[in-house]
């Protein structure tokens, strides 16, 4: 990370691991499987800003409240795309993600789209997340008492499959194809090669090496755009009316000229985006919320009383969502502990000093290491255990109002966050209402780390309540 302001006057405060090298400089300390957890446990080491160097790229990681606190000021600080985004721009180019915030299609798409995140859009997509979430316990219900099922995986078919209907319409037969959709394995591909090839790419010499795999992964790409352009094209091309999805919110503003329109290409930026971002954010938070639940049989018999008194045996409508609080209290205290998208940058758009000790000019920027920050101190004396009263509306008001960042911050905040919010306490209601489930007393908590934050390896026994 660049932030040149501060090399020339403040190096001397902000620490950095001690095994320093001259050209490498920190980077036979870094974690190539995990270098956000890595990250984590240099900064229990340095405290809540630190610096790794990386063959010359500085990086600056903050984590603390107060530190924070000013990050999230909108009058001097906005998004960065900080490498690990910026390298997602191959797969989804100028979209709401990857936009920086000087291309004129971010403000154009997020006014075109903002709508179909408001309650009542939210209203008309209940009956879809209700149906995948139906396909998902006909596919568990054949392994009841039998096989574990692999949770992270299941977590991800779900997802993917409500954002492909209720965004663009569109089925991917998650739950019953025997082998993923093509659209899905060069979405994997391309994805898992932007993750790879983001620190080699740092460097003039890691570019030449990344060509090879750069022309691999041309043909990923060129999938996904084929098939998100034929679902756009058939959409247009239809003489019905589309439903009132994402893409007919963009296809509509090209065909009357709306001053927010965007052309196809973007368009197609927008799709990727969504089905990319919609899904692998929201199958982590189920993951995790499982896991905790299978640990804690505690809080997993207080969640299914909650669930049994709120929704009956009938089938739950929209409102009764919002009334699993403490189902919700359980989510949320997932995505403290592991914030399935663990990070984001913040750019001085002013020349400005960090907590009274860091000065910053125009253009530098910091990384905010958000599983730190949610393990601040004002979290309590044991910040690492899992209790979902955290989030009792008494505890929320007696904390700072930027401790808790799971959604990122600001104007450039994730913009489905309900969408994301409904969906999961609609799955973890449906999902402990009909079962137990059962973790494996064995597994110990490995976390993946790919594009987000997943439990590697975790399975659950499903047996019928």
């Amino acid at each position: 990370m660049s932030v040149e302001s501060m090399r020339s006057t403040a190096d001397a405060t902000i620490p950095h691991p001690r095994w320093r090298l001259p050209v490498f400089g920190d980077l036979f300390g870094i974690s190539i499987r995990t270098p956000l957890q890595n990250s984590m446990e240099i900064g229990r080491q340095l405290g809540p800003i630190f610096e790794r160097n990386v063959l010359g790229n500085r990086f600056v990681f903050a984590s603390g409240a107060d530190m924070v606190a000013e990050l999230s000021d909108e009058s001097r600080f906005a998004k960065h795309l900080a490498p690990g985004v910026a390298s997602l721009r191959e797969v989804g180019g100028d979209g709401l993600f990857t936009a920086y915030n000087h291309e004129p299609n971010w403000s154009k798409a997020h006014n075109l789209l903002a709508p179909a995140f408001t309650k009542s859009a939210m209203r008309s997509y209940h009956r879809t997340m209700l149906d995948v979430a139906g396909e998902l316990t006909e596919h568990w219900d054949q392994r009841v008492d039998g096989p574990p099922v692999d949770v992270s995986s299941d977590m991800t078919k779900l997802t993917l499959e409500t954002i492909g209907r209720t965004g663009f319409s569109y089925s991917f037969d998650s739950f019953t194809r025997e082998r993923p959709h093509p659209f899905v394995q060069a979405m994997v591909g391309a994805l898992s090669h932007s993750q790879r090839t983001t620190f080699v790419k740092s460097t003039a010499l890691g570019r030449r090496l990344a060509r090879r795999s750069d022309r691999r992964n041309v043909a990923n790409l060129e999938h996904m755009a084929e098939v998100v352009d034929e679902v756009i094209r058939a959409r247009r091309d239809s003489a019905d009316a589309g439903p009132e999805d994402l893409l007919e919110l963009m296809l509509r503003a090209a065909r009357e000229n709306d001053p927010n329109r965007i052309d196809e290409l973007n368009i197609r930026h927008q799709v990727v985006t969504f089905l990319v971002a919609g899904h692998e954010t929201t199958s982590g938070a189920l993951s995790f919320a499982l896991y905790y639940l299978s640990r804690h049989p505690e809080v997993l018999a207080r969640a299914q009383a909650e669930v049994d008194e709120v929704w009956g045996d009938d089938e739950p409508a929209f409102e009764q969502i919002a009334k699993l609080r403490y189902v919700r209290r359980v989510l949320d205290e997932a995505l403290r502990l592991w914030p399935t998208a663990p990070a984001y940058g913040r750019e001085a758009t002013v020349d400005t000093t960090l907590v009274g000790k860091y000065p910053m000019k125009v253009g530098d920027w910091v990384l905010v290491l958000i599983p730190a920050l949610h393990r601040d101190p004002v979290w309590g004396a044991d910040p690492e255990a899992f209790d979902p009263d955290n989030f009792l509306p008494e505890r929320i008001r007696s904390r700072p109002a930027h401790v808790y960042k799971p959604f990122g911050t600001g104007e450039r905040a994730c913009i489905g966050r309900q969408f994301a919010l409904h969906e999961a306490v609609l799955v973890l209601g449906t999902i402990l209402r009909r079962y137990d489930i059962v973790g494996d007393p064995d597994y110990r908590l490995k976390v993946a780390e790919r594009l987000t934050l997943m439990p590697e390896g975790f399975t659950l026994q499903i047996r019928r309540r």
